[in-house]
């Protein structure tokens, strides 16, 4: 988070003006506390933080390099004079980029959710009772905010969007998350939202279908820096055969079609078999992250995203849950090659990649050689196979992360071929395995990549957001 903070300056007002670009540290469990205390918009510095870097020339707001990782847990301002007639003013008060769902979470900073709630109670407030000093017009207060809400949260922060539309305190959303909301309530959400602030919209465990995202997008579309659509368990089903079924997704395809900023596109969950052709071919410019988990996709769609211009671009790729064993594997190995001087996150979870399909790609997965982050988990892989992985992939400097099955030689009586809900739900020989992490590490170390972690962890916050690739 950046913010812009005014305390802990009284008395010094000639030397901060003196001084620009002097820092304040401000403790992440005191920022309820100051935004309340800012929402009166006393006289103050306003004061100004560097931003995450964002997508070039789709983000207005983007202004500078990411915070120093020594900040983690203090949120560092940049203090800068103003010319108003009072001596100093709060322009704007930024608490983008907090962390998500409390996974490895500094204690003392907030979680999503939190500023979500601290951002909605204080615009209320605002409204309902905030005054400006005696004899003072109040003065325009930006507030940046990633917005999470659920059905529990959602007439809270509706109420709290509400308040913001002609207040002094104007909320500006960066990303919003809404996960298992209405489309009523989505539609209603999105309505209220500021066009001009919006990078990222983030829909998921929603279950609308087709038709709820017909309704849904034409709202989605408006902001026109989107730079990020992510759109997780909908299930839309493009294989409908009704006439209303063709119908919502010719309109939905449509109304993609009039992003101009989009880099981002996440279908996860949305059977999109022999249609990822009609899907991209809508798209203004090249992606630059797709992630098309459980989508059901055919080898014909494998080969249009090989030969489209998004294969080239791609940084982040997603095929999680897409059989890849059979007739799919050509053209995915046709995909690697046409992304293999861009691509740095590739995730291929419950892909049914056995030893023989890895060792077949693995001289095409090679050519990666800026590849950080590889996914295997949940692929019936064994011990051999995995280590032909390591020592092949020496070649790729670049690589931080591979997050690989527990092989098949640790589990007893396995069926063959091993269905992914066996690998994932079977229970290992827990000493077996001890021996195989213990070989892993030796080789890892007598190749000098010690740095490079191995793990079945697939909880742990290793995934790259796109922002941040």
């Amino acid at each position: 988070m950046r913010c812009l903070a005014q305390s802990g300056l009284h008395g010094q007002e000639d030397c901060c003006a003196s001084r620009a670009g002097a820092h304040v540290a401000l403790p992440t469990a005191q920022l309820p506390a100051a935004v309340a205390g800012m929402c009166p918009l006393q006289p103050g510095l306003a004061a100004r933080a560097p931003q995450h870097r964002e997508h070039a020339g789709c983000d207005p707001g983007a202004d500078g390099p990411a915070p120093h990782p020594r900040d983690r847990g203090w949120h560092t301002a940049s203090l800068q004079p103003t010319r108003a007639p009072r001596k100093h003013a709060l322009r704007v008060l930024d608490m983008t980029g907090l962390l998500d769902d409390g996974v490895e979470q500094d204690p003392g900073t907030m979680s999503m959710w939190d500023c979500t709630a601290a951002v909605a109670r204080t615009c209320i407030a605002q409204q309902q009772g905030g005054t400006a000093e005696p004899g003072l017009a109040p003065i325009p207060v930006e507030v940046r905010v990633d917005l999470r809400v659920n059905r529990a949260s959602y007439a809270f922060l509706r109420e709290a969007l509400r308040s913001s539309v002609g207040s002094p305190l104007r909320l500006c959303c960066r990303d919003l998350r809404a996960e298992d909301l209405p489309m009523r309530n989505t539609v209603a959400l999105l309505q209220l939202l500021d066009a001009g602030c919006l990078r990222r919209v983030d829909l998921r465990f929603n279950n609308l279908g087709l038709r709820g995202l017909s309704v849904i997008i034409p709202h989605v579309a408006r902001f026109q820096h989107l730079a990020s659509l992510r759109l997780h368990y909908v299930h839309g089903d493009s294989r409908q055969p009704s006439v209303d079924g063709e119908d919502n997704f010719r309109y939905f395809l449509a109304q993609m079609g009039r992003f101009t900023c989009l880099r981002e596109l996440s279908m996860g969950s949305s059977l999109l078999s022999g249609r990822l052709d009609q899907l991209l071919s809508t798209l203004q410019s090249p992606l630059e992250s797709l992630e098309l988990a459980f989508c059901a996709l055919l080898p014909e769609d494998l080969r249009f995203l090989a030969r489209s211009p998004h294969a080239v671009h791609l940084k982040k790729l997603d095929l999680s849950g897409n059989d890849l064993s059979g007739s799919q594997l050509e053209p995915f190995q046709g995909l690697l090659r046409a992304a293999a001087a861009t691509l740095l996150h590739l995730e291929l979870t419950e892909c049914q990649l056995a030893d023989t399909q890895l060792l077949a790609t693995l001289p095409v997965l090679t050519r990666c050689t800026s590849l950080r982050y590889l996914g295997l988990y949940g692929n019936p892989l064994s011990m051999a196979g995995l280590k032909e992985l390591l020592r092949d992939s020496v070649v790729q400097a670049e690589l931080r992360t591979v997050v690989h099955p527990f092989p098949v030689d640790c589990y007893e009586g396995l069926p063959w071929p091993p269905p992914a809900s066996v690998l994932l739900e079977a229970s290992i020989n827990e000493e077996k395995f001890a021996r195989v992490e213990a070989e892993l590490h030796q080789l890892l170390l007598a190749s000098g990549r010690a740095h490079v972690l191995w793990t079945t962890d697939i909880y742990g916050r290793l995934a790259a957001d796109y922002f941040s690739l």
